[in-house]
């Protein structure tokens, strides 16, 4: 078994981004000793063709050929590497990952809707409020969105809080696939409502399938670019900062200030402002909008921000496998009910 003083290390390729979060184990949890974040749009032009494109590949394969390096340099002993839906959905996804092994070294495995949204819920659970029956998280991604009703918050080691997941849904829509059908420069108040509405339409009957009461004792929970540039423009930063976002809490009337007054700003304004900039601008409203499809069906009073997701996820299970914080009995995962979770048509 690997030491529990180990160097750890979580790759995330998704359709927008390419991550990479190294830690060492702490006593409770872990600590970042580099991290790596490039927007590299591997799921660029993928809804029309079907295909991973030459400049979208080369672009992921350079983002992973410093991640190799990051890797080597700080002598990771255990490593996880996830591609997700890009590479899930793309024809060419299997030769692309057999690119990937020939020139950085690294072996990406492809996983399912479901262990994604594992993932996330893992990462995820300490910032689901102890004094609440649960929280539904989402996870907005560059070409699919998992939603996760999470039960409350549980132990078992000296860990971090285990992620209880109830039941589970991916909808075949992100923040890349949406900005391309509807555009993403010029977004005028009814294509914004037209995409909230057909977000809204895939998870029509969710609430109620899964048996989500009136979820005065939920919180929503979300991770992805979109929430936190929300939460950025909502404290007024000059410049990004992880320490004020992660873990932030907006309220409703939060949310939809900022959303309108994204509405109003011009391609240029998105871009010059210091939590979007150029390469969000064209993805942000449709963020946004699959944001409100999710505050629509399951309305909250509370959202809280989460900078963290599959990476934290993978590095947490990682330790815990490997007795880390004593040797829980069972891995973070899915409540009986779990399984019922599906992709919609």
């Amino acid at each position: 078994m690997p030491s529990p003083h180990g160097i750890y290390a979580a790759i995330d390729l998704g359709t927008n981004n390419c991550r990479l979060l190294i830690a060492r184990p702490t006593a409770r949890s872990f600590r970042v000793v580099d991290a790596f974040s490039r927007i590299v749009r591997l799921g660029e032009g993928l809804g029309a063709s079907g295909r991973l494109c030459d400049g979208a590949m080369e672009r992921a394969l350079g983002a992973l050929e410093i991640c190799a390096t990051k890797m080597d340099l700080r002598g990771v002993t255990r490593a996880r590497m996830v591609a997700t839906e890009a590479c899930r959905s793309a024809v060419n996804g299997e030769d692309f990952c057999s690119q990937v092994e020939a020139r950085t070294g690294l072996t990406l495995e492809v996983v399912d809707r479901r262990t994604e949204a594992g993932l996330a819920a893992t990462g995820c659970a300490p910032l689901v409020d102890p004094s609440c029956e649960g929280a539904v998280l989402f996870d907005i991604g560059g070409g699919s969105t998992e939603v996760v009703w999470l039960g409350r918050r549980s132990a078992g080691d000296d860990g971090p809080p285990r992620a209880r997941i109830r039941s589970w849904v991916s909808l075949p829509v992100g923040v890349v696939s949406l900005s391309e059908r509807h555009g993403g420069v010029k977004v005028s108040p009814d294509v914004f409502h037209t995409m909230v509405d057909e977000v809204c339409a895939m998870l029509d009957g969710v609430r109620q399938s899964w048996g989500v009461r009136a979820p005065a004792r939920l919180h929503l929970l979300g991770t992805s670019g979109t929430v936190t540039t929300v939460a950025g423009i909502h404290l007024g930063l000059d410049r990004y900062d992880r320490a004020r976002v992660d873990g932030a809490w907006l309220g409703a009337s939060h949310i939809e200030q900022v959303v309108e007054r994204l509405m109003t700003m011009s391609f240029e304004e998105r871009v010059a402002n210091p939590c979007i900039g150029a390469q969000r601008a064209d993805l942000v409203l449709a963020g946004c909008a699959i944001m409100e499809a999710v505050r629509r069906i399951f309305p909250a009073d509370r959202l809280r921000v989460a900078d963290r997701g599959l990476r934290e996820g993978m590095l947490v299970q990682m330790m815990r496998a490997d007795g880390v914080w004593r040797n829980g009995r069972s891995a973070d995962g899915f409540h009986a009910n779990a399984p019922n979770g599906s992709r919609p048509a």
